[in-house]
């Protein structure tokens, strides 16, 4: 996208392609702004216009530019932080209200792909969360045990189902979860588009919003071509937001995220590499990911950025990395390229923000966008019908914080990931 061969790689070069739009150009009205055109914005777009509401939806870029159409494809429940944690960060309703919707997210994706007809390489057969060692097995098993009292399908496997699943014998064991699954990202964006449009929400790239403001009671959205009057104002642009919502990305933290893909693998090492399609992920703290695309390519990622001294030292530590887990690969030549921001919030927990009257978003999906977005842009559109009141939201309201000392935590994790894959995996 916006010829940049890094910024989205493997998933422009084999997803279907978006629906066709222009820039916002004149005057017009609408029931409903959303701003964004990620998972959010989009599932909140099909959602609304489903019911009959006049939805316009302005992106600055392309659609699925920013973190849904860069990210790994895993369709995970939950977010990063332990079951429990949920209650102690957001207290007892509100924390397990947010923990059953963002379990349950996975269904919603599959149930939006399976009723629009998406085409995007949906796999259903669950992740696996590796264990690194003893310490990354006891967090397994405590993670397990909270999920399990909940009755969520998730089960700990030992060492050798563990490698007989994935094909190697680097992990002491993992977490199997049946409700998560992957996708091609930027199709599943693109497919939701497609919707959408189709159920008359009117669809604007190339349109960054400059101002906003009031007139006649009614909300103004500004671009350099156009402007939109409305009721109502979704900001979904999250880590990426820039222009009057640029304090949503000062809120977070960057975590920079670089994803590499071999060329098709053949059908004997298919079959001994991750036969029945789960994504994985491991414990480490510079954690690492891997999962296959339908066509047999080997998608491989870590913490990082593709650019300056970066792009040689990832791309050095991945081959090293893969040769240990899967020395039946050979040297391992990667045909696409790409890296993304992961935007992290203080306690890697999601947001629910008001701008104003009629002005709100959720946001901080911490490099867990897929489900969360999706469920999230749902339930956005059933607030503004009316048929969910704000105290009964997943996400308590609050206030828009700069997140301390971002900037010189977002160089440290740059510089961070290159000395960890500098000096890794070489003995």
């Amino acid at each position: 996208m916006l010829n940049d061969p890094r910024s989205h790689g493997l998933w422009e070069r084999t997803a279907p392609p978006a629906p066709a739009t222009s820039p916002l150009k004149g005057k017009s009205t609408a029931d409903v702004v959303i701003v964004g055109g990620g998972y959010t914005g989009l599932s909140a777009a099909l959602h609304l216009a489903e019911r009959g509401t006049n939805v316009v939806l302005l992106e600055a870029a392309e659609i699925g530019f920013g973190g849904a159409g860069r990210n790994v494809g895993l369709i995970n429940a939950g977010m990063w932080v332990m079951p429990d944690n949920f209650s102690l960060e957001l207290g007892e309703d509100y924390g397990e209200r947010a923990l059953e919707l963002l379990g349950n997210g996975p269904y919603l994706v599959r149930e939006m792909i399976a009723k629009h007809g998406i085409a995007c390489e949906l796999e259903t057969n669950g992740t696996l969360h590796c264990a690194v060692g003893q310490d990354g097995m006891t967090e397994l098993e405590e993670r397990a045990r909270q999920w399990q009292k909940r009755g969520a399908p998730v089960s700990v496997l030992n060492a050798a189902e563990t490698e007989r699943r994935i094909g190697t014998s680097a992990y002491a064991g993992s977490l199997l979860d049946m409700r998560a699954g992957t996708l091609q990202p930027l199709a599943y964006a693109r497919g939701l588009a497609h919707a959408a449009a189709k159920a008359g929400a009117k669809l604007h790239t190339g349109s960054p919003v400059i101002s906003t403001g009031e007139a006649n009671g009614r909300k103004i959205v500004r671009t350099a071509e156009g402007e939109v009057s409305a009721d109502w104002i979704i900001i979904a642009t999250d880590a990426y937001s820039t222009g009057p919502w640029a304090q949503v990305r000062r809120e977070q933290v960057h975590l920079p995220y670089f994803n590499l893909a071999t060329a098709p693998l053949s059908a004997n090492l298919r079959r001994s590499i991750l036969p029945n399609s789960e994504g994985c992920w491991d414990t480490k703290e510079v954690l690492s990911s891997f999962r296959m695309d339908q066509a047999g390519r080997l998608v491989f990622g870590s913490c990082g950025a593709l650019r300056g001294t970066g792009i040689s030292i990832h791309k050095a530590w991945a081959r090293r990395s893969l040769k240990r887990l899967f020395p039946q690969l050979g040297e391992v030549e990667f045909e696409a390229e790409w890296y993304g921001k992961i935007g992290m919030t203080d306690n890697a927990l999601p947001r629910f923000h008001r701008f104003g009257e009629n002005v709100i978003g959720f946001s901080g999906y911490n490099g867990r966008g897929i489900s969360p977005g999706t469920t999230f842009g749902k339930v956005l559109a059933h607030h503004i019908l009316g048929e969910i009141a704000e105290k009964d939201l997943p996400l308590p309201l609050t206030e828009v914080q700069e997140a301390a000392f971002r900037s010189a935590k977002e160089a440290y994790y740059e510089a961070g990931a290159q000395i960890a894959h500098f000096t890794g995996e070489r003995f």
